[in-house]
């Protein structure tokens, strides 16, 4: 059995993750931000199921969280950095201040998890560290370039950390979510303002169709939990796991298309160099 680190158990994905590993027998440290939460998820599991208040973009607390979980629960095994929220809005319109925010929670907050872990796994020589970024961190859509851009920060963190700790038995996942049929485009999303009325045509439908697919996503969250689970045991488990048939079509489109992108300018790419030029090559 395993012990593992969850942000953000209090609903969604988290939640889902953290009753999977618990079903499972598994021993679950898990953040959420209100008292009643935590109460609540310690009745899932009593002895098993510890949970922890906390606000990730606090760093100092983030720390004491993980070295107390660390020095109660036992070693842990698997962190998952998952708590974050969406921010939909079109980019002239949205202000500064909530892309900051946006970025504060998923992508620093995470950081910040992943980094008070990393120490524990890494003088064990063992762990497996993930973070839920999402299909928007590998494609982006209209009126979502906040929260996009914040999931492939994180995904642009993970690929380096791989490489990092690739030497010390710790494996590193990207979670890659589709539409889940949890409450993160209904109550959980933060909504700009309208404001510009020249996007009106382009972004009205748009938020309309994700508003009413609320609660009628394809995804569901406990089968999400259970591919989590199933690659704890795989030799060489994944660098990115996609989760949904959504999430796949979608992905798999938008990467074609920046590799055609690529290919349809490779010429005009490979007169940039210097004559004779060093070659630069990485791991």
């Amino acid at each position: 059995m395993k012990t593992f680190l969850i942000t953000g158990v209090s609903s969604g994905l988290g939640r889902a993750f953290a009753e999977g590993a618990l079903d499972a027998g598994h021993t679950v440290v898990g953040t959420v931000r209100r008292e009643a939460d935590r109460e609540a998820f310690e009745a899932l599991a009593p002895g098993r199921a510890h949970a922890r208040r906390l606000d990730v973009t606090d760093d100092v607390a983030v720390r004491t969280v993980v070295d107390e979980a660390e020095a109660t629960a036992g070693p842990l095994d698997v962190a998952i950095a998952n708590a974050g929220y969406g921010l939909e809005g079109i980019f002239e319109e949205t202000p500064l201040s909530a892309v900051r925010a946006q970025f504060e929670t998923n992508v620093f907050g995470a950081a910040a998890t992943l980094q008070a872990v990393l120490p524990h796994m890494r003088e064990r020589r063992a762990g497996h560290l993930m973070a839920v970024t999402s299909m928007g961190g590998l494609m982006a859509v209209p009126g979502m370039s906040a929260y996009c851009g914040s999931k492939f920060a994180l995904e642009g963190m993970l690929e380096s950390i791989r490489k990092e700790v690739a030497a010390f038995n710790i494996q590193v996942t990207a979670i890659e979510p589709g539409s889940f049929r949890t409450d993160w485009a209904g109550r959980s999303m933060t909504r700009a303002e309208r404001t510009v009325s020249d996007y009106d045509a382009l972004f009205t439908p748009l938020r309309e169709a994700r508003t009413a697919a609320s609660g009628n996503q394809l995804g569901d969250p406990r089968k999400a939990a259970e591919a989590v689970l199933h690659i704890l045991d795989a030799p060489e488990p994944p660098a990115h796991l996609v989760l949904g048939s959504d999430a796949l079509r979608l992905v798999t489109a938008a990467r074609q298309a920046v590799d055609d992108d690529i290919r349809g300018w490779e010429k005009l790419s490979r007169t940039t160099d210097f004559p004779g030029g060093a070659q630069i090559t990485t791991a």
